[in-house]
């Protein structure tokens, strides 16, 4: 995707809220009393070094963070650093450092997490699948890269596909009908392996990045469907 696409805005129209920047962590919090539930944001990737802004503040990350604050629920989005195919397990310790900051956070209930993948971060979803904690409420993933390319090697623990089949979480799936035919093999066979704990929002006329590419009405009742089956899990 051209980067100046990542700039487009978000398909919804939500009130900015202001984040919290904590290290690599940004936190959206909602005006809400009492430690409320959270979703961990993972970007997709990989995303060069240098290249500025950094996702948190794309638009769509923005967006997303906003939206849940909106609706009672602290977000955070993580600036991990899947900079290059290699730099998986360097993301993966990133995302979980970014889960306990935030279940470390009085204002969040430890108990009722969820993490929401995208794209080429769909990978690092394998190993929370398999995790297991009873406080990690759902798996969420836009888009997602579930599997890796003919002739990409990575280490086991990154292939989704393997995973599912061993997880008792609610997973939310927003799968795009545009999808690119090397990502949508993939997320065929993570459907096909899957158990009936996942719900899945199809997009017909959506394309890789529809929450930032595709203004359409669809685009915008996508995004509230996957967002209803995220906060029913968290309950």
């Amino acid at each position: 995707m051209p980067f100046e696409d990542v700039l487009k805005p978000f398909v919804i129209e939500v009130e900015p809220t202001e984040p919290e920047r904590h290290g690599a962590v940004d936190l959206y919090l909602p005006d809400a009393d009492g430690p409320r539930p959270a979703i961990v944001f993972v970007h997709g990737g990989p995303v060069a070094p240098e290249q500025r802004p950094t996702p948190r503040d794309w638009p769509v990350f923005r967006g997303y963070g906003s939206l849940s604050a909106a609706k009672g629920v602290v977000a955070a989005v993580v600036d991990h650093r899947l900079h290059a195919f290699d730099a998986y397990p360097t993301a993966a310790e990133d995302v979980a450092a970014a889960v306990e900051l935030v279940r470390a956070d009085p204002r969040v209930d430890p108990n009722r997490i969820a993490v929401w993948f995208f794209s080429g971060g769909g990978l690092l979803s394998a190993e929370w699948l398999r995790a297991g904690h009873g406080w990690l409420r759902c798996v969420a993933a836009n888009y997602p890269l579930l599997a890796t390319f003919p002739g990409w090697e990575i280490e086991p623990r990154f292939r989704p596909v393997e995973a599912v089949g061993e997880s008792t979480l609610p997973i939310v799936l927003v799968r795009v009908g545009l999808e690119r035919p090397e990502i949508a093999a993939g997320v065929a066979a993570f459907v096909e392996a899957a158990g009936a704990n996942l719900e899945i929002v199809d997009v017909p006329n959506g394309q890789h990045s529809f929450d930032l590419l595709d203004h359409t009405d669809e685009s915008r009742k996508a995004v509230e469907l996957a967002f209803d089956k995220v906060l029913a899990a968290l309950g």
